[in-house]
């Protein structure tokens, strides 16, 4: 049995590759907290999650106060027991998304110690169901781009191979939106999947009313249409609408993707692994949501979801936004607009640590060990 011995904690702040709005805010910096944990075998795993700019301090603070002191001695490869410990400990700030992001750290590196001990690359290890997964972009679709823009940018991504892109939503008046859809659809042609996504800017009725106005721009997916924790909201949205409606980047429970299954809210699952508390749930909601015949779709980080949506057989897209190319050595690979599941043993992110250790938040750099 090889127990944590050290854990070290650090936080990257990165700048959007692209200005990001949506129809609510603006993605103005990806705080990055990562977590390296090395065992008494001299294993090490390294795992990370994210915010969009608020409450890095938060996570690092809970992660070093609380969390990673609880690791030490522990058996690594005791992940599901770590996992349910580390939520007991939190319960009182659970079921949130400070104690999310901070969990799934912890989680994400523990899993990639486990695979690099037994020599296996992350998607093989959580299941093995296929080696790539189609692509789709999101880069070009912000709420403030153009719309002759929009269309470049979608041609591009076809000419790539991509199988779709996601156009944002939420513009002052329905015939925006349309209009700027409508561009994209005449451009791409019907063979082009095209995604939006409103981030739970609507209210119910004008979520029904925008459903209905782009009813006949034949959508792949209607993305938070409205606040997360408005199931029944939600409930009835299905029910108005063909489109599918897709939820998940902004639940924190595995009871919550429960209730929304079960309750036939959605179609489509975006479970985040950065936001979810990490792999190991990431993966119970993946196959609740084979049981209800419904595709995971997962939200943002590609690096790290190119694994996990090739590990489960109802895996159907992977998101394209890159940002961890000024932390590492190579990016995730993509051929003829599919991503490609990394060989390498571990979650696969070559990191280059002379970046990360430059560009950390040394106020947030602390090591734990016995």
């Amino acid at each position: 049995m090889a127990k944590i011995e050290r854990v070290e904690l650090r936080m990257v702040d990165l700048p959007p590759k692209v200005l990001r709005t949506d129809a609510i805010q603006s993605f103005v910096s990806q705080e990055t907290p990562i977590v390296t944990i090395t065992d008494s075998d001299g294993a090490v795993g390294t795992g990370y999650s994210y915010t969009i700019g608020t409450g890095g301090s938060s996570v690092m603070r809970l992660l070093s106060d609380h969390l990673a002191p609880r690791l030490l001695g522990k058996d690594a490869d005791q992940i599901e027991a770590i996992w349910r410990d580390l939520e007991f400990a939190t319960h009182a700030t659970t079921i949130g998304a400070i104690t999310a992001i901070a969990i799934a750290a912890v989680d994400i590196a523990l899993w990639d110690l486990r695979a690099k001990k037994q020599n296996l690359p992350l998607w093989k290890l959580a299941g093995g169901a296929k080696d790539r997964c189609p692509l789709y972009t999101t880069e070009g679709g912000w709420l403030h781009i153009e719309k002759q823009a929009l269309v470049e940018d979608a041609l591009q991504a076809q000419a790539k191979g991509f199988k779709g892109a996601k156009v944002k939503i939420g513009r002052p008046h329905g015939s925006e939106d349309l209009n700027r859809l409508s561009a994209v659809r005449d451009a791409v042609g019907s063979g082009f999947e095209i995604m939006t996504d409103a981030n739970q800017g609507f209210t119910l009725d004008e979520a029904i009313r925008r459903s209905q106005v782009l009813r006949d721009i034949d959508l792949a997916w209607f993305e938070e249409p409205l606040p997360a924790d408005d199931i029944d909201g939600h409930v009835r949205l299905s029910s108005a609408t063909q489109t599918p409606i897709a939820i998940g980047e902004s639940l924190y429970s595995i009871r919550h993707f429960r209730e929304y299954m079960q309750k036939r809210a959605c179609s489509i699952v975006q479970v985040d692994v950065g936001r979810i508390g990490g792999i190991t749930p990431w993966l119970k909601v993946a196959h609740a949501a084979e049981a209800f015949d419904m595709p995971v779709c997962p939200h943002f980080l590609m690096e790290l979801h190119v694994s996990l949506t090739c590990a489960v057989q109802n895996g159907k897209y992977v998101e394209y936004i890159p940002q961890l190319d000024d932390l590492t050595h190579t990016q995730m690979r993509t051929e003829n607009g599919y991503a490609i599941a990394p060989s390498e043993p571990g979650i696969g992110i070559d990191w280059d640590w002379g970046a990360v250790k430059a560009r950390s938040v040394s106020e947030f750099t602390t090591e734990i060990r016995v």
